[in-house]
């Protein structure tokens, strides 16, 4: 692992986590905020990521989404217990190609892409009856054939400025490094616990 280039530094943890967490390693925070300043934070699985970001997928209607559409800054963390490392990713936030969203759209399990259809997320939902009726509406529309990635669904890339590695170690003095992007290149510094 090279120190100085943080995605393969992220690369290396995020497969050691793979190998050792009994949950989903992909789970991380999503902190988002309003228009007004207003923040919010939720789970969401990394689906991908490479020196031009960290992708996720949703609603384009969701409350997430909304947050984007007036505020595009993210900022995500990871933290594995059974390796004791706490990954900080911030920066700018853009939608993903329309190709990128169809590709990992069309690797879902089916349930899945029928759920994206049905579920308007984040709106408020009478009564349970009402999302099963229409999860089989979806079924039945596309009955028989592959089912299309909804227009209103697919995915945003948060474009890293900073990432923060937390390390845990002996009482409390755990080490943290500092990476910030400078035009092309990573700046890396050591921060106190």
């Amino acid at each position: 692992m090279t120190q100085d280039d943080p995605i393969a530094r992220f690369a290396s943890e995020y497969e050691r986590a793979g190998a050792r967490e009994e949950f989903e390693a992909s789970r991380c925070a999503l902190a988002t905020a309003d228009e007004s300043g207003r923040p919010a934070v939720r789970f969401v699985l990394l689906k991908g990521f490479d020196a031009r970001g960290f992708v996720f997928f949703t609603n384009f209607e969701s409350a997430k989404a909304r947050d984007l559409a007036a505020n595009p800054r993210a900022e995500m963390a990871f933290h594995w217990h059974t390796t004791g490392v706490q990954i900080r990713i911030r920066g700018p936030v853009s939608r993903v190609s329309d190709d990128e969203a169809n590709a990992y759209f069309a690797s879902r399990d089916r349930g899945s892409q029928l759920g994206a259809w049905a579920s308007h997320q984040s709106a408020k939902l009478d009564r349970r009856e009402s999302l099963d009726a229409a999860v089989r509406e979806a079924s039945t529309r596309f009955e028989g054939g592959p089912v299309a990635r909804p227009p209103f669904w697919g995915g945003y890339r948060v474009a890293p400025k900073a990432i923060e590695f937390w390390e845990n170690r002996d009482d409390r003095l755990h080490d943290r490094w500092l990476y910030e992007r400078e035009g092309d290149a990573w700046c890396v510094v050591r921060l106190c616990p």
